[in-house]
């Protein structure tokens, strides 16, 4: 009854899914991270004892021998969803020194993630390919073997943004080099797509290139919008192209979530399209601050924020840089509380991993 109260009268709008998405989707897709959401540890389990009985006679102690469960460590994987999206999932990897090798090695088709991968997600490396990691100053070095090449060719980019994506989760990394048999690629080997000496997160991720005549003349902006199925809904970046004379990225990318994404794709975006900052965005110290009107409360009459709204607003404003922490106001009054029952008043901060809730 609840979800058919909050489902009626709401407009099924690219950018006006926001209702529909908050009764279902702040129930299933959780971010791990601190300041309003708090954080997430990983706890140690210990299984009961194993006991060894001994022969009294043989004048021997009874043993027992504790079996520790192996730490993990929450990992983004950047996985290819059914519609064909690279998407962040976070999952608990056995802790490794090595973990920049090891999150690709979970990338490889049919490698050591397989039986980890949620439905509808597949791993973007082909089959059987080996791969080693060196990281200094920044960058991350990652030579392939020769099974890199076995992959269909519409995945070229896919695989390039899934391994940078992946890669500079990593505080230790910045950007990627990539090579293949010891060689460096200059370009991807199947459908040739040029690759920079040193990939980063600025090359984007599916990138939509909607309306744009002379790219040239734009700069990207990743923008996090909603994707999945009901009960599954989860965040998938997205770059944008916008011109090159639009100074201020913060009012870009409030623009663009209120906008929605493309009305040809798959998802959608909490925002209302009414959604306007009442006057220009105060960044000081890492911390941004917007002051919106009141159609940020979207189709709650009782004037609450989405926690899923928030979520895309900070995940797309942090992947700017300079920017850690957002705070919101409406109409001048900081008094605003999500739909999880939490007040926002205090800087919200981006959580440390993403997409970390159950598919």
């Amino acid at each position: 009854m609840l979800v058919q109260t909050i489902l009626g009268g709401i407009d099924m709008s690219k950018n006006k899914a926001g209702t529909i998405v908050s009764a279902i989707f702040a129930s299933t897709v959780l971010l791990s991270g601190c300041g309003m959401y708090g954080s997430e540890t990983n706890k140690k389990i210990d299984p009961p004892q194993k006991v060894t009985m001994v022969d009294k006679n043989a004048n021997k102690d009874k043993t027992a021998k504790k079996d520790n469960s192996q730490e993990t460590v929450k990992t983004e994987l950047y996985l290819i969803d059914k519609n064909g999206y690279v998407v962040p999932k976070t999952i608990d990897l056995p802790k490794n020194v090595t973990v920049a090798k090891q999150a690709l090695d979970y990338l490889v088709q049919n490698g050591p993630g397989t039986d980890m991968l949620p439905n509808g997600f597949r791993a973007v490396l082909p089959e059987g390919t080996q791969t080693s990691v060196n990281v200094k100053d920044g960058v991350a070095t990652v030579n392939f073997s020769k099974e890199f090449k076995n992959y269909q060719a519409g995945d070229e980019l896919k695989i390039l943004q899934s391994i940078t994506w992946t890669l500079t989760q990593f505080n230790t990394i910045k950007q990627v080099k990539l090579q293949m048999n010891g060689h460096d690629l200059t370009e991807m080997p199947v459908n040739g797509t040029p690759i920079s000496d040193k990939l980063s997160r600025a090359n984007g991720i599916n990138i939509d290139t909607k309306d744009i005549v002379d790219i040239t003349n734009t700069k990207p902006l990743t923008v996090y919008y909603i994707g999945g199925d009901e009960g599954s809904y989860y965040y998938v970046p997205v770059t944008l192209r916008i011109n090159n004379e639009v100074k201020d990225n913060v009012a870009a990318v409030v623009n663009a979530l209120a906008t929605g994404p493309n009305e040809k794709s798959n998802l959608v975006s909490e925002f209302m399209s009414d959604v306007k900052l009442l006057s220009a965005p105060k960044l000081e110290g890492g911390k941004v601050t917007l002051d919106f009107n009141e159609n940020i409360y979207g189709g709650f009459k009782d004037k609450i924020i989405s926690k899923a709204l928030l979520d895309e607003l900070v995940l797309s404003l942090t992947e700017q840089n300079g920017i850690d922490k957002v705070t919101l106001t409406v109409k001048g009054k900081p008094s605003l509380v999500d739909d999880k029952g939490k007040k926002s008043i205090e800087a919200v901060t981006r959580p440390e991993k993403v997409n970390t809730g159950s598919f």
